[in-house]
């Protein structure tokens, strides 16, 4: 049995469709929007070499009829503001990286052994250094007092670490004497960097507090009380946690972890036809980059040690990721442990109640007590 009412389905196109389906929706029209991997692999019944949009029209309508089609649901404008701003961050911090990487390639060259001299050549003391004085040369020709004014002023350390400081740069400078090659060039592609850099810098400070006011616009909804849950989790700042929040959407439209997963594209690709069964089985990758990024980070975050203590940050976590290693490469091992993050973050949504660290064993006692009012002394 048909129904009369009219509905539109438009293929998702990155950011084109969007204008035209907020103008259907506010004239009333019942718009859906479908994943183009789903019309691009519908089945097509000629055996034509055909690709127009009148074709493309009829296809998207084709799969429109079908009951169980899953569309695309638009968030709310709130949270599209947070997915927008958290993807601007990311995008300025991948072109601030891309100009760090350029400035290590012009110290290389110029002045090897300075990349030595400080933890990062992008602190606060060497770049004001470098901007000031960015060949060897010019730091051996520039006055000591000087040098040592600009250190104890940016680093803050002390007069001791300041005339440490530059009798590191002094031996540095010496030896990009002999083995650096330094050109007028390489002065103002540095200056350049240094610029580029700073001016990214301003950016991401700029977004980043454009970020917390729009959280803080959003208190008393569930997308700040799940922003704050999810910073409860070891590794997870106020930044991964609206990524992944934002990136989700809205998290009641996921009913189980394998949903959620696989919504970030960490859901395995099966690969098998009929006594064949493919054996190098990958992430589909279909899903969010960024929040994939994101779990990554916190995976990694969890597998540290403490240095002092020489125990793990996450204990639970830390033993998984080694039994996983038992049997599997490393890499591999990581995916696994990001599966189990997401997890993690799924029960924690699902619950409202923020991480508590317990082992599977005391997860399972408490389960058994919490359904069943015994304890199950074999978990």
């Amino acid at each position: 049995m048909y129904s009369l009412e009219s509905r539109c389905f438009l293929e998702s196109t990155g950011i084109y469709h969007i204008p035209l389906l907020c103008f259907l929706r506010d004239k009333g029209f019942d718009c859906s929007v479908i994943n183009p991997i789903i019309t691009k692999n519908s089945t097509n019944m000629s055996v034509r070499k055909l690709h127009n949009d009148k074709f493309d029209s009829k296809k998207a309508a084709k799969v429109g009829q079908d009951t169980s089609l899953k569309t695309s649901i638009v968030p709310d404008d709130a949270i599209i503001d947070l997915r927008n701003l958290a993807r601007d961050y990311y995008y300025f911090k991948d072109l601030q990286s891309a100009v760090v990487l350029k400035l290590n390639a012009e110290l290389k060259v110029s002045f090897p052994a300075y990349l030595d001299v400080f933890s990062k050549i992008t602190t606060q003391t060497s770049l004001k250094l470098l901007e000031a004085y960015p060949l060897a040369a010019d730091m051996l020709a520039a006055p000591k007092d000087e040098l040592v004014r600009i250190i104890r002023n940016t680093a803050r350390f002390g007069e001791k670490y300041a005339l440490a400081k530059y009798d590191a740069i002094c031996v540095a400078a010496k030896d990009a004497a002999v083995f650096g090659r330094a050109l007028p060039s390489n002065a103002l592609r540095i200056r350049r960097y240094i610029k580029l850099y700073q001016e990214y810098q301003e950016h991401l400070d700029s977004i980043l507090e454009e970020l917390h006011m729009a959280v803080d616009k959003l208190e008393g909804t569930p997308a700040y009380e799940h922003i704050s849950i999810t910073q409860s989790l070891h590794g997870v700042g106020f930044l991964s946690a609206v990524v992944l929040i934002a990136e989700m959407g809205s998290f009641d439209l996921f009913s189980s972890p394998k949903k959620l997963y696989a919504y970030f594209g960490l859901d395995p690709g099966v690969n098998d036809s009929g006594k064949l069964h493919g054996d190098r089985v990958h992430m589909s990758k279909r899903g969010s980059s960024l929040a994939r990024r994101i779990l990554h980070m916190i995976a990694i975050n969890n597998l540290k040690v403490d240095k002092a203590t020489k125990a793990p940050v996450n204990p639970v976590i830390y033993d998984y990721y080694i039994r996983k290693c038992a049997s599997k490469k490393k890499i591999v091992a990581v995916g696994a442990v990001m599966h189990k993050i997401c997890n993690i973050i799924f029960a924690m949504l699902r619950d409202n109640k923020p991480f508590e660290l317990i082992t599977p064993e005391e997860h399972c006692e408490r389960y058994a007590t919490e359904h069943t009012g015994t304890v199950n002394v074999a978990a």
